[in-house]
């Protein structure tokens, strides 16, 4: 019997570190050469693609496929999807949507994973390659690639989310599902816990997210004005 996963136990703590590690790693071994950029885009994709097969695959097996899991319509699928296309071809939109999504909502998803077995289940394997792989795209992506949201990137990732709450709202109503956690927090322990009662934590996930996005973006207007040629004055 695969053993139960343990939040911030040995196994969680050490995904946590190779989401954060394996891509700075990467990206100092590609130091700016194009062709070493372009292998590791590709593999990085070629993992969240397996990872993301892999997922559905494991529920059908395990006979946990369900409407409620059987659309790629949580938040997590969304910003995956714009990933595996910014690492095949650095699309700037793709990027930033995948770069917000993923710090806004991933992030969360690798603190207080969904998860019921630990290492070496395929449920933990899948679960971590997909949400942490993710993390590591992303940071890659930054760091490795040297992509970078603009200002620009701010009303278009809000409009994009807008979407998506549309697109998740209207199948949970048809289908009486959850995505996007817009009917209820979910079992399991995780931000949404410590918010209000239905429906009033969906007004403090709006603050939340708006707040994200300001916070994951001070690092680069921070560069931007401290790279801002000073003028002279006589």
């Amino acid at each position: 019997m695969p053993p139960p996963f343990i939040l911030f136990g040995p196994d969680h703590l050490v995904t946590l570190a190779l989401s954060l590690v394996v891509p700075l790693l990467l990206a100092a071994w590609v130091g700016g050469n194009g062709r070493r950029d372009h292998a590791v885009r590709l593999i990085l994709a070629a993992l969240l693609i397996a990872g993301w097969a892999g997922w559905y695959v494991m529920l059908a097996a395990r006979g946990w496929l369900q409407p409620g899991n059987a659309l790629p319509l949580n938040l997590c699928d969304w910003a995956q999807a714009a990933l595996i296309l910014a690492l095949l071809s650095r699309n700037q939109h793709a990027y930033e949507l995948g770069y917000f999504w993923g710090l806004g909502g991933t992030l969360q998803g690798v603190i207080t994973p969904d998860v019921g077995r630990g290492f070496p289940d395929i449920q933990f394997l899948l679960f971590m390659l997909d949400h942490a792989g993710l993390i590591a795209a992303l940071l890659y992506l930054t760091v490795g690639s040297r992509m970078r949201p603009v200002p620009a990137s701010i009303p278009r990732v809000i409009g994009a989310t807008l979407l998506y709450v549309v697109v998740a709202g209207a199948a949970d109503y048809a289908l009486d599902t959850n995505y996007g956690f817009l009917r209820t927090k979910g079992e399991h322990v995780s931000l949404l816990t410590f918010l209000a009662p239905w429906p009033w934590y969906i007004g403090e996930l709006v603050v939340i997210g708006l707040v994200s996005i300001a916070v994951y973006y001070v690092p680069f207007l921070l560069l931007d004005v401290l790279r801002r040629p000073k003028t002279s004055t006589s």
